[in-house]
C-alpha cells in the first residue's frame, strides 16, 4: 500500500506543507481540480456560514488495477488512517 496525497494547492504550497508536517509520502497538485471533480471530491460546502465551492476532504482506497475499493467523504484527517486500517483488518 502506497499513500499519495492530491490537493488543489500549487506544488510550492504543497512543498511547504510537507516540510512543516513531514508527511513521508508524495503530494500531487490538482490545481484545476479535475481529479477532485472526477472523484466527487470537489463541490459546494459550507464555510463560516457561507456556501462556497472547494475541496471536500476525502480518502480513497484504490487497488493496483485502479479500482476504488472504498471511498470516505467528509472524513477528518485523524480518522483516515484508523478507518483504512480497520477496513484492511476486516478483509
Amino acid at each position: 500500500m502506497v499513500p499519495i496525497g492530491i490537493s488543489p494547492d500549487s506544488p510550492e504550497r504543497q512543498k511547504k506543507f510537507d516540510e512543516k508536517h513531514a508527511l513521508g509520502f508524495p503530494l500531487l497538485s490538482d490545481e484545476d481540480h479535475k481529479v477532485a471533480e472526477a472523484f466527487g471530491a470537489w463541490g459546494e460546502k459550507k464555510m463560516y456560514g457561507k456556501t462556497v465551492e472547494g475541496i471536500i476532504r476525502s480518502a480513497f482506497l484504490i487497488d493496483e488495477n485502479g479500482r476504488i475499493l472504498n471511498a470516505w467523504y467528509k472524513i477528518s484527517p485523524k480518522k483516515t488512517v484508523p478507518e483504512l486500517m480497520a477496513m484492511l483488518m476486516d478483509s
